[in-house]
């Protein structure tokens, strides 16, 4: 008797295992055999040892958001033919579903297999800053510019971290040589940046290069950096110029409102900047800074009781925000 009460039990348990771990596995099988992806299946259970079947299907639940699904045929397509395009798909979905750890150890793996293709070192370079690892990420960068002196992408990507890192001047340094590498927007912008931030007026010079460039006349960073600058130094008019011309450009560009108006707030001109602070939380009613600046502006009037229910709206946006919160405890006492 008690010599089957075992394998009893044992089917029964594996039956309840199979009918668990198959409920995701019916409802994958039963997308992969449904358009677009059944005629691709169809092929896979023909061919089974075909990498490119994988990748095609792989790309098809990829475009239609299928990541997880996707994951799997990246996967067998990488084990069949582990080529340098299968790779860099594979890479970009596993950063799709968030698996850094998958990411990162393919990446190393790439290296290792195509070591003159810089795209997968700067890759796990940026992997390693989003994770937190910097120190990682900057040998990466050295490893990759020291191979290839003119990669301006590894030295932006080097800048960036520099700055993070809140080394300006290494900063600085390695976002110049991007720019005179490549002088594009995004390299302008982000040495524009730190020049502003630095007072240093090279942003100005950066930016007005970017502006003659853009013949479309549609870029709003130049003429924001150019603002911000202005307004750190106290150029009023020229920082109020510079952020009426991103408005003109993007009438939605929020944070230009709101600059502009803490130019006219500093120059005491408060009901001209109520007037811009309110336009701004038109353009987006959730900006919890427009709430804020309206009530500093309603403060200086004398209006106590808008200024607290401003910064009451400014708090009820961000929980976080501590000086609407002092300012809502001074004017109640």
């Amino acid at each position: 008797m008690n010599r089957w009460i075992l394998p009893v039990c044992l089917l029964f348990l594996l039956a309840s295992c199979d009918h668990d771990s198959s409920s995701g596995g019916k409802h994958s099988k039963k997308i992969l055999q449904a358009p677009p992806y059944a005629g691709v299946t169809d092929s896979i259970r023909e061919f089974p040892k075909q990498g490119d079947l994988y990748l095609r299907r792989a790309v098809l639940l990829s475009q239609h958001n299928e990541h997880e699904l996707a994951n799997e045929d990246y996967s067998k397509a990488w084990s069949l033919n582990p080529d340098e395009s299968t790779a860099t798909l594979y890479v970009s979905n596993l950063l799709m579903v968030e698996d850094l750890r998958g990411a990162i150890n393919l990446l190393e793996d790439c290296i290792k297999r195509f070591p003159r293709n810089r795209d997968f070192m700067r890759r796990l370079g940026e992997i390693y800053v989003q994770t937190g690892q910097q120190a990682k990420a900057m040998r990466q960068f050295d490893e990759q510019l020291a191979k290839d002196s003119a990669d301006f992408e590894a030295w932006y990507e080097k800048g960036q971290l520099l700055s993070q890192l809140q080394d300006t001047a290494g900063a600085i340094y390695a976002l110049r040589k991007a720019y005179r590498l490549l002088p594009i927007n995004h390299t302008g912008v982000a040495l524009a940046n730190i020049y502003a931030a630095s007072l240093n007026p090279a942003a100005i010079t950066i930016c007005n290069e970017l502006i003659a460039k853009d013949t479309a006349g549609i870029q709003t960073d130049p003429f924001f950096i150019k603002g911000t600058y202005y307004s750190d130094t106290h150029q009023y008019d020229s920082a109020l110029k510079a952020f009426e011309e991103c408005i003109k450009r993007d009438w939605k560009f929020t944070d230009a409102y709101i600059e502009k108006g803490i130019v006219l707030y500093e120059q005491n001109h408060y009901d001209t900047a109520l007037s811009v602070f309110a336009m701004a939380a038109t353009v987006s009613n959730t900006n919890a800074d427009a709430y804020f600046w309206m009530g500093r502006c309603y403060e200086k009037k004398g209006n106590t009781d808008e200024a607290i229910q401003n910064y009451q709206r400014a708090v009820s946006l961000d929980r976080n925000f501590k000086e609407a919160m002092e300012a809502i405890r001074r004017l109640r006492k």
